[in-house]
């Protein structure tokens, strides 16, 4: 079992403040937190070398490059032996249009989150590539209307 890393209240500031603004330099994310530049700079190493903080990245608005269609897919695979599953899973993650990908309990296998340029775009993967591949044996789609809530921050401390 992996050791859980604590994080104190520094840590917890830190993390925080990097989940709202990844691109913080080191003197200001220590001007916020209340502790200075070098020490930001040592604790970060130490929670990336955690696996706490993991790849920074910047958002994207899907509307402004014209991917504001977000389609919620689950997904029945032909046969669970994980050596029909890894290939899917494979295909999943060379798939630039799908975003997450969730192994599910319950009815379905996979939940996919999708995101295309409008019904036609997606009416297309779904046809020509979802559906082809062979260890798809079922699809249901729900469009998203429109999006309440989108966070990538997680609750800590």
């Amino acid at each position: 079992m992996k050791q859980e890393y604590r994080l104190d209240p520094i840590d917890l500031r830190i993390v925080n403040a990097l989940q709202q603004d990844g691109a913080l330099s080191h003197a200001e994310l220590g001007e916020r937190v209340g502790t200075s530049a070098a020490s930001c700079w040592r604790r970060i190493k130490a929670l990336e070398a955690a696996g706490i903080l993991t790849a920074t990245v910047r958002l994207v608005d899907p509307h402004k490059i014209g991917r504001g269609v977000n389609v919620f897919c689950n997904i029945r695979v032909r046969h669970h032996a994980q050596e029909g599953r890894r290939p899917f899973e494979e295909f999943v993650r060379a798939r630039p249009e799908v975003v997450e990908c969730f192994s599910m309990s319950g009815e379905w296998d996979y939940l996919l989150r999708i995101v295309v340029a409008d019904v036609a775009d997606y009416e297309s993967f779904l046809m020509h590539t979802l559906l082809e591949h062979p260890a798809v044996g079922a699809a249901s789609s729900h469009f998203a209307l429109s999006m309440t809530k989108y966070t990538t921050a997680l609750p800590v401390g």
